[in-house]
């Protein structure tokens, strides 16, 4: 499962590349609205930290298939090929999709709440769809069923489409679709620290470490004891 980081933040990014295996960064016009800058300015940097070869999704404004496309190619053109369009399940976005799929855009299908959205724009062309789980959550059906029953239209219909996971509000949902083989996920930085912190975990490390220490000597480690 490829892991995503779900902010614009250069500074959240950059902090959360320096510890965890993260494989692109996702954005969307409320996240890029929290800089307080304008959006190509903060994408050209978040582009330059994680290299051409890293994911980097980001969404289209119009609202009209033509508009879409107009922002799209403005979106590559200032970001590179590896950049990938979030255009939103539609009837106009579908339009859009099939216009850029042709001209061989990556798109990734955005605010997906349902599974024939996400068939429809698999057909369309888009290279990944993103569930909104926890949003789904919020209006009264089922996230996480959700994105198992997407995962498991496109494996059925023979689709190369990937799931792309997003809006949690926890590492448990975070584990629930990485068990179940879902193709990628993008997690706000505070569930990604989520993923690992376990108190019962630090307490044993300090447990290694006190007893080392009581061998060797207080500050001492593998690196300078005798």
């Amino acid at each position: 499962m490829k892991l995503m980081i779900d902010d614009a933040n250069l500074e959240n990014i950059k902090k959360i590349y320096e510890f965890f295996p993260i494989d692109g960064v996702t954005t969307n016009p409320s996240i890029l609205a929290k800089n307080k800058k304008q959006p190509f300015e903060v994408l050209k940097e978040i582009r330059e930290f994680i290299g051409s070869e890293a994911q980097l999704h980001v969404q289209v404004i119009a609202e009209d298939a033509d508009g879409m496309r107009q922002d799209a190619d403005r979106i590559q053109k200032e970001l590179g090929n590896n950049t990938y369009i979030k255009i939103p399940a539609t009837k106009e976005g579908l339009k859009a999709m099939k216009m850029l799929y042709e001209e061989g855009f990556f798109i990734t299908a955005t605010a997906i709440y349902t599974q024939m959205q996400a068939f429809l724009a698999a057909k369309a062309g888009a290279e990944y769809v993103a569930p909104y789980v926890n949003r789904i959550d919020n209006l009264g059906a089922n996230g996480i069923r959700t994105t198992k029953e997407i995962y498991d239209i496109f494996k059925n219909n023979g689709f190369k489409t990937k799931v792309l996971a997003a809006s949690f509000k926890n590492s448990q949902q975070v584990l629930e679709l990485c068990t179940y083989g879902i193709g990628a996920c993008t997690v706000s930085p505070d569930v990604l620290e989520g993923l690992i912190k376990n108190d019962t975990v630090a307490m044993a490390v300090k447990a290694f470490a006190r007893d080392f220490e009581g061998l060797c000597g207080t500050g001492k480690t593998m690196a300078n004891c005798n």
